[in-house]
C-alpha cells in the first residue's frame, strides 16, 4: 500500500472523502434528535433496526428518531470505546452468493452510553420525554426467565442486588423500571419497550418480566407499567455473524477503511413489527417493515422453520467435522433432511402466514444458509442451546405429539445436542460447549452411554417430554445412531426418511 492509500480511520470528519465504492449518510446528522434509547448494540442491531432508521433519515424523514445506544456488560465497554472514536458511525456490508460486496456507513446512532460508568445518565435519557421508544436486543436469557416455567427469576444474584433499598441500578431491568417512574413521577407519557430478540411472544416476554421486576420494587409501580407501556410484539430476521478480523480486514483492503468494529451480513432482512405504541413511532412501513396487527404467524414461521433449522444442522454438522454453516448446507445430504424436517415437522405447526408461500420460503432459507460470504460459524449456532433448544424446536415436538405429527427429525435433533454436549467430537477432540447450563448438561450428557435418557431426564429444560414414549423412542434410537454409526450415517438415514 502505498501512503495515499494508507486505511483512512472512520468518523465524521472523514466521512466526505471516504472510498466512493461505499455509500454515506446523505443527510446532516447534527439535525438528528435522539428518540430511541437501544439496549444491546451488537451485530444484530446494527444490521438490522439501525439500518432500517438509516433508510428512514436517507429518506429525509424520522430524524426525531436517532437511536442512543447502551451497554450493561462488561464486554460493552469496548464497543463505548468504539463508538466513542467513531462518533457512532460503522461499515454495514452487504455480502452476496456470489462474492460481491455492497457497503453503507450507517448514521441513525448519534450517541453511546455505558450503564456502569453513569447509570444516572442513562436512566435520565430514558426518562426524557423526548426518548420515546426503548428498545432492546439482549438474547434469549437475557430476560433472566425459567425456560421451562416461563417464571422471572427473582433469586438471580443482579436482581437481588438492583432491589435492594437505595441500590444503583446496574441491570437492564433496573435502568429501565427506575425510568418508567421517573416517567410516572413526573406525570409524563410513558416510553414502549420494543423488544427485538428471537423469542415467541418477545413484546409478552418483555412485558411479563419488567412488570414482575417492578412489582417486586413496588406493586403498584408494576401495574402501571402493565396497564400503561405499549410491549409490542416482533419478529427479526437477518442473519448476521459475529464480527471476526477478516470482516475488518476486507473493509480495509476493499476501502482503505478503518473500522474498528464492521458488519457483514447477508442481503435478506425482514421485520415484522406489531402496531402498538405507546408514544408514537417511526414511519417504518416506509422502508419495508411489515407493520401488522398480528405478528404470531409470521415468528413462529421464523422460530420454528429458520431458528429451529439452525439447530438442526448445527450439533451434527459440528460432529460430522464441518465448521461453517454454508458448508453444512452445501452437503445433499444436510439440505434433504432440513427439507424433511421443515416440510414434514416445522409446517405443519404453524398458523396460515399472510402474504407468504411458505414453500418458497423453505427454499429461500437454503439459499440463505448456504451462502459462503456469510461464512457464519457452525460454533455460533451451537452456543447456548438450553435458551434456544426449548424455544424453537420443543415446541414443535409438543405440537407434532399432540395432533400424532412426525417427530423423529425433532427427536434426533435433541439428540445431536445430546452428543455434543458429551464435549468431544468424533474424532475424539474437545469441543468447548458454550452454554449457561453447562456446568449441569456436560455432566448428564457424559453419562448417557451408561443411561441413555439421561439428558432429557432433565426437567428443567425438557419438561416432561421423558414421559413421552414416541419421543423417547424417537430419540433413543437417533443417540444410539449417533454414537454407533456417527452424524452423517444418521442424517443420512434420516433424510431418506
Amino acid at each position: 500500500m502505498t501512503t495515499a492509500q494508507q486505511p483512512v480511520g472512520l468518523n465524521s470528519t472523514t466521512l466526505a472523502g471516504l472510498d466512493g465504492a461505499v455509500s454515506i449518510p446523505s443527510y446532516d446528522r447534527a439535525l438528528i434528535s435522539t428518540g430511541i434509547v437501544h439496549f444491546g448494540v451488537g451485530g444484530f442491531h446494527r444490521a438490522h433496526q439501525a439500518m432500517y432508521l438509516d433508510r428512514l433519515l436517507e429518506r429525509g424523514e424520522a430524524f426525531e428518531w436517532g437511536i442512543c445506544g447502551v451497554g450493561v456488560l462488561p464486554g460493552d465497554a469496548r464497543m463505548r470505546d468504539v463508538m466513542r472514536a467513531q462518533d457512532c458511525l460503522y461499515t454495514l456490508s452487504e455480502t452476496a452468493a456470489d462474492g460481491t460486496w455492497r457497503t453503507r456507513v450507517i448514521g441513525s446512532i448519534v450517541e453511546y452510553l455505558y450503564a456502569p460508568d453513569d447509570p444516572e445518565a442513562v436512566i435520565e435519557k430514558m426518562a426524557n420525554e423526548q426518548t420515546r421508544i426503548v428498545s432492546l436486543t439482549i438474547t434469549e436469557g437475557g430476560y433472566n426467565f425459567d425456560a421451562a416455567t416461563g417464571e422471572f427469576d427473582a433469586q438471580n444474584p443482579a436482581i437481588v442486588a438492583d432491589l435492594a433499598p437505595g441500590a444503583i441500578p446496574s441491570t437492564t431491568f433496573g435502568l429501565v423500571v427506575e425510568a418508567l417512574a421517573r416517567r410516572r413521577a413526573r406525570g409524563g407519557t410513558p416510553f414502549t419497550v420494543m423488544s427485538c430478540d428471537n423469542i415467541q411472544s418477545n413484546g409478552h416476554v418483555a412485558r411479563d418480566t419488567f412488570t414482575a421486576f417492578a412489582r417486586l420494587r413496588d406493586a403498584e409501580l408494576g401495574d402501571w407499567i402493565e396497564r400503561e407501556v405499549a410491549f409490542p410484539n416482533s419478529m427479526v430476521d437477518r442473519i448476521t455473524p459475529a464480527t471476526t478480523p477478516d470482516t475488518g480486514e476486507q473493509v480495509r483492503q476493499r476501502y482503505s477503511i478503518e473500522d474498528s468494529w464492521p458488519v457483514a451480513t447477508e442481503p435478506f432482512t425482514q421485520w415484522v413489527l406489531e402496531d402498538r405504541f405507546t408514544a408514537g413511532r417511526p414511519p417504518l412501513e416506509k422502508v419495508d417493515v411489515q407493520v401488522v396487527d398480528d405478528v404470531e404467524p409470521y415468528e413462529l414461521m421464523k422460530l420454528r422453520l429458520l431458528n429451529a433449522s439452525h439447530q438442526a444442522m448445527c450439533y451434527f454438522g459440528y460432529l460430522a467435522g464441518y465448521r461453517l454453516v454454508h458448508e453444512v448446507a452445501q452437503d445433499p445430504a444436510f439440505a434433504q433432511f432440513l427439507t424433511r424436517y421443515m416440510t414434514r415437522e416445522g409446517q405443519p405447526t404453524l398458523l396460515p402466514v399472510p402474504g407468504v408461500d411458505l414453500a418458497a420460503y423453505e427454499r429461500t432459507l437454503l439459499e440463505r444458509f448456504s451462502n459462503p460470504a456469510i461464512r457464519d460459524t457452525v460454533a455460533r449456532l451451537c452456543a447456548e442451546s438450553s435458551d434456544r433448544i426449548p424455544k424453537w424446536l420443543l415446541p414443535v415436538v409438543r405440537n407434532q405429539l399432540a395432533h400424532d405429527g412426525e417427530i423423529e427429525c425433532a427427536a434426533a435433533v435433541v439428540a445431536s445436542w445430546a452428543r455434543y454436549t458429551e464435549g468431544t467430537d468424533e474424532q475424539g477432540e474437545p469441543i468447548d460447549v458454550v452454554d449457561p447450563l453447562r456446568e449441569t448438561l456436560v455432566p448428564i450428557a457424559r453419562r448417557q452411554r451408561e443411561d441413555p435418557t439421561a439428558f432429557i431426564a432433565n426437567r428443567k429444560v425438557f419438561g416432561d417430554l421423558v414421559d413421552e414414549p414416541r419421543f423417547v423412542t424417537a430419540y433413543l434410537w437417533a443417540l444410539e445412531s449417533l454414537h454407533n454409526s456417527g452424524a452423517r450415517a444418521t442424517v443420512q438415514a434420516l433424510a431418506k426418511g
